[in-house]
């Protein structure tokens, strides 16, 4: 039983290390796509506009854990964003100590012209590379990926190291 374990972790290990190359090659290209505007956003700029679209309000630290980062390390992020009219933060009804950090219209734009090349490329490629079946695969996908990155991971103290969760309580069933 043991041996079936160490087998299975080895195996995610391999898919986790097959992912994060196919995950970063992809990452490179899509940046390579990217206009070249002189008014282009960073990559933390555009991943705020990204949350901010798909959560409709967040707050800094909301936004700060979703990045990795130091609520501090936001700020100049947010004050660019807001000083180019792209966020508008404004004090929570429910506590006035909180802001909430909306997208606003200018922002939309500036995330649509900044994706918009590197769109375009992707669906070509997906669509002159893969199968409609392998393009559903991937939809389905993107949706377990999206799943994993919002996944909190338990790490053993002692260890620093990861706790293998219960392999049967997967999204959906092993292929």
């Amino acid at each position: 039983m043991e041996n079936h374990v160490e087998q299975q972790q080895q195996a995610d290990l391999n898919l986790a290390e097959s992912l994060r190359w196919g995950v970063s090659r992809l990452a490179t290209r899509l940046r390579a796509e990217q206009p070249g505007s002189s008014r282009a956003l960073s990559r933390l700029a555009a991943s705020v506009l990204a949350n901010l679209r798909r959560s409709e309000a967040l707050t800094p630290s909301e936004l700060a854990a979703i990045e990795g980062l130091q609520t501090q390390s936001l700020t100049r992020v947010l004050n660019e964003l807001e000083g180019q009219g792209r966020i508008r933060r404004s004090r929570s009804e429910v506590d006035a100590r909180r802001q909430n950090v909306v997208i606003t219209e200018a922002g939309r734009e500036a995330l649509r012209e900044h994706v918009r090349d590197g769109n375009h490329w992707l669906a070509t490629a997906l669509r002159q590379q893969l199968s409609p079946a392998e393009r559903g695969v991937l939809q389905i996908a993107a949706g377990l990926l999206e799943q994993v990155a919002a996944a909190e991971t338990a790490l053993d103290s002692p260890t620093g190291r990861a706790r293998t969760p219960d392999p049967g309580q997967g999204a959906a069933a092993a292929l």
